[in-house]
């Protein structure tokens, strides 16, 4: 299962072909998701609530959230600790938080309140009966949590110098814009296909119409990677300010990933959150949300045709899982100019698998 990646992409062969089909590989990447970052939510989604799940960290590391609001934001495991009942299955308003099971009240910080039946429990209640929190960070509206997460500081740092010019705070929840379901492949073949724009001429016609492909660009950050799609003249694109490291062109979407599998697309309408959730190892579930910044940009240049998209790389992706299968493949060659992001991933993936030894 130990593999090394060259330092020097020229030189370097790509991820073997038992890193997307072999179940034992498969669980021990992502046994390693508990020490990441994950998005919980934008704070539009939560501020008319007391209380949202956070639906995909059950799967993702094995722990049922609830994102809470009481005037401050709260991330807390969304299981009882009478006998491990889900709590919250939809937002809701309530002041509590009230056990459906038996009755079991919580504060919306994850404080016991009360407990039916349980009067002549002796050493009752105790910590252990409060609901565990985890930790939270909050940048600009988009709340991130985790089980024991470190390394997201390089993440925002790059956020902030390309985006942190924009009213992400701001931003509005569209739902009508999210999206969820599943795919015959593994999630690393997802990622790898996002982090190259050397297919956009091939698969996605409409989208290779409204960029500049010669100036597509990569740049590579600890756990992430930044592409940055340049419009076309007649394309829409963002107005930068003066400030932006990319003041004078014509940036029609900043196309941001951030390991395992979290990706925020921001175009000049608003931001597109990708997440990609590994089921099994030949399943993965995407799951998209979109928040509104100008609506009257809507359906123009890069990020006007996302589902036509979504749609292209599907196909891709599930074809690929088959191909990775067959005997006679094993592990390719790298584009120095136009894969360096892949590159970069399988990097981290081989290192993942080192530190789980």
């Amino acid at each position: 299962m130990d593999f090394e990646i060259d330092s020097d992409i020229k030189k370097a062969h790509t991820m073997p072909s038992f890193c997307y089909t072999d179940s034992d590989v498969f669980t021990r990447i992502k046994s390693g998701f508990s020490r990441k970052w994950h998005f919980a939510a934008h704070s539009s989604q939560i501020e008319n609530f007391s209380a949202i799940p956070i639906y995909h960290t059950a799967d993702m590391v094995g722990q049922p959230m609830l994102l809470t609001n009481d005037e401050k934001f709260h991330c807390i495991s969304n299981v009882c600790t009478h006998r491990g009942m889900i709590i919250n299955n939809a937002p809701c308003n309530n002041k509590n938080l009230l056990c459906p099971y038996h009755g079991r009240t919580f504060n919306l910080s994850g404080n016991l309140l009360n407990m039916p039946e349980f009067t002549d429990v002796e050493g009752f209640p105790d910590s252990s009966d409060d609901l565990v929190e985890f930790p939270l960070f909050d940048w600009k509206g988009l709340v991130f949590t985790g089980l024991q997460p470190s390394g997201i500081s390089g993440f925002v740092e790059e956020l902030e110098r390309f985006v942190g010019w924009l009213p992400i705070g701001e931003f509005t929840y569209d739902e009508s814009r999210f999206r969820e379901y599943e795919i015959d492949a593994n999630w690393a073949l997802y990622v790898d296909n996002y982090l190259e724009g050397f297919h956009i001429p091939f698969v996605h016609k409409g989208l290779h119409a409204t960029l500049d492909y010669d100036e597509y660009r990569t740049e590579l950050f600890e756990g992430g990677v930044l592409q940055v799609g340049i419009a076309k003249d007649d394309e829409q694109s963002f107005d930068l300010p003066a400030t932006s490291p990319d003041y004078g062109k014509r940036i029609a979407a900043y196309y941001f990933w951030f390991y395992p599998g979290l990706m925020l697309n921001f175009y000049p309408w608003g931001l597109s959150i990708n997440i990609i959730l590994p089921i099994e190892v030949d399943r993965t579930r995407i799951i998209y949300y979109g928040f509104i910044g100008d609506p009257s940009l809507l359906g123009k240049g890069a990020g006007g045709q996302l589902d036509k998209v979504e749609s292209e790389d599907q196909f891709v992706v599930e074809s690929t899982q088959i191909g990775v299968r067959a005997s006679s493949y094993d592990r390719g060659r790298y584009s120095p100019t136009k894969e360096t992001g892949v590159h970069h991933f399988h990097r981290i993936i081989s290192s993942e698998l080192r530190r789980k030894k």
